[in-house]
């Protein structure tokens, strides 16, 4: 179904709640859920990203565009709007949203249900730490608006919710003044605990004015030679490719750290002061800095411009087994020596992110699930599976490898939490949710009795229909 307003998404699940034989409701944004999350069997699956107004209620209709609010520093945007146009209508009023996803082509509805994570969240918190209001239609078919003041329960639960309590129709998002440009920079380590150390001493710097930090910080492992001249990483120019060997004599891994510092054409001038400061007190290999300088669009929506080259190949529309592990400050060391220069060898099948985050940017209160410490890293393993013939890059491979990964984990010791979970079984979404489970449960019964809402998470199983009357 395509809706073109939040009532269109309202009548639908009324009447699946209604109805004598009853059916699934899922709310699908721009298809980007990794293990098919947004599909429900016998059921009825929302459009709501690029709806066309093609069908049903919607017809020769459309969602509402934008409203930006330039006084209030906010805008109310569509649950199915993409985050790319987000931007393009913000930056009209000199004005962008706070925290990102690497990717801009996902839906507002979509990343808000699990958190939204990029560079920024370090400073500004994931995406759901930026959100004044909703409107989320519930599993009753009931239109609410929720905010801090307002319902707050369900305005919390929502937010890293896995769209289980209700479907977001509209988010209300805080901005700020809009960067013109911004200075990228990435600088190569060969030693684990000194890249770490760097990375946490960034994210250290979140309460300093502006000047003092940078507005970006992520990370990615080097596992193999084909990798740091990758899609990601075309900042190292094909015409001089950089040798892990020149770097690290012992061909081992290598980690990257990838910053930024956005800034306006007016203090252009202090821009070089201000990263050089900050360069200085990291411990990076001597010689190994590549920097660029970039419209801020152009460094927002940089993943976009590898999709094309991927379409390209044909690389694009393939499986994507990819694992996204939050890891514990305390044990991150234990990762690195148990899966990057363990598990994985020397081979890998897309880039392997890295970056640390402040839990006390995280709202306690959504349902989002983060480790027990004051520090954790997004360790995001974005693998494809390719159909070529070489075993290592089959989707067998590497679903088997990262089962391999999660054994490691919990033999070691490592409590990881799974960003963008997938489990199958209750017991695993009970441990996945720990101390949040039982009001995670209590919000579900009390929003969504029927188990309608998102039934391809496999958190819960849909009501026998029949029993319900």
């Amino acid at each position: 179904m395509h809706p073109a307003s939040s009532q269109d998404v309202a009548q639908l699940v009324k009447a699946a709640y209604g109805s004598n034989f009853g059916f699934t409701v899922s709310a699908r944004g721009h298809g980007h859920s990794i293990n098919g999350q947004a599909q429900t069997a016998n059921g009825v699956v929302v459009q709501m990203s690029g709806s066309k107004g093609g069908s049903g209620m919607a017809s020769g209709r459309k969602p509402p565009h934008p409203r930006v609010w330039p006084q209030e520093r906010f805008v109310d945007v569509w649950g199915g709007e993409l985050w790319i146009d987000v931007l393009r209508s913000t930056l009209q009023h000199g004005l962008a949203p706070k925290s990102w996803t690497d990717y801009l082509y996902l839906s507002v509805g979509g990343t808000l249900s699990n958190a939204g994570i990029s560079g920024q969240a370090f400073n500004h918190g994931p995406q759901i730490s930026n959100v004044h209001e909703l409107d989320v239609v519930t599993g009753k078919g009931e239109l609410l608006t929720c905010s801090e003041e307002q319902n707050s329960e369900m305005f919390h639960a929502v937010l890293g919710g896995l769209g289980q309590f209700g479907i977001i129709t509209r988010a209300r998002i805080s901005l700020e003044p809009a960067p013109q440009r911004v200075r990228w920079i990435r600088v190569l380590y060969s030693n684990f605990s000194i890249f770490t150390s760097d990375q946490e001493y960034l994210i250290s710097l979140h309460e300093q004015p502006a000047s003092q930090k940078f507005d970006y910080v992520e990370g990615f492992v080097i596992v193999d030679e084909g990798l740091i001249n990758n899609w990601r990483s075309s900042f190292f120019s094909p015409h001089n490719p950089v040798k892990i060997s020149s770097l690290d004599p012992n061909g081992g891994v290598l980690y990257c750290l990838e910053i930024a510092k956005n800034y306006h054409e007016s203090t252009a001038s202090t821009v070089d002061q201000e990263v050089e400061s900050l360069l200085k007190k990291l411990n990076f290999i001597p010689a190994s800095v590549f920097t660029t300088d970039l419209p801020y669009v152009d460094f927002l929506d940089r993943v976009h411009k590898a999709e094309l080259k991927l379409r390209s190949k044909g690389l694009w529309e393939v499986p994507h087994p990819w694992l996204n592990l939050f890891v514990p400050k305390s044990k991150i060391a234990d990762f690195d020596k148990g899966v990057f220069k363990g598990i994985l060898g020397n081979k890998t099948s897309g880039p392997i992110l890295i970056y640390p985050m402040n839990k006390n940017k995280w709202d306690h209160r959504s349902s989002a699930v983060t480790p027990d410490e004051d520090v954790f890293y997004l360790v995001a393993l974005l693998r494809s599976a390719l159909d070529n013939g070489e075993e290592t890059h089959s989707l067998e491979y590497l679903t088997n490898q990262n089962r391999q990964i999660l054994r490691f984990c919990d033999e070691a010791g490592i409590t990881v939490k799974q960003y963008l979970p997938h489990y199958t079984t209750h017991q695993e979404w009970v441990d996945h949710f720990g101390n949040k489970w039982d009001r995670f449960y209590r919000l579900k019964m009390e929003f969504d009795p029927r188990h309608i809402l998102a039934s391809g998470q496999q958190i819960f199983t849909p009501t026998n229909m029949a029993s319900w009357r």
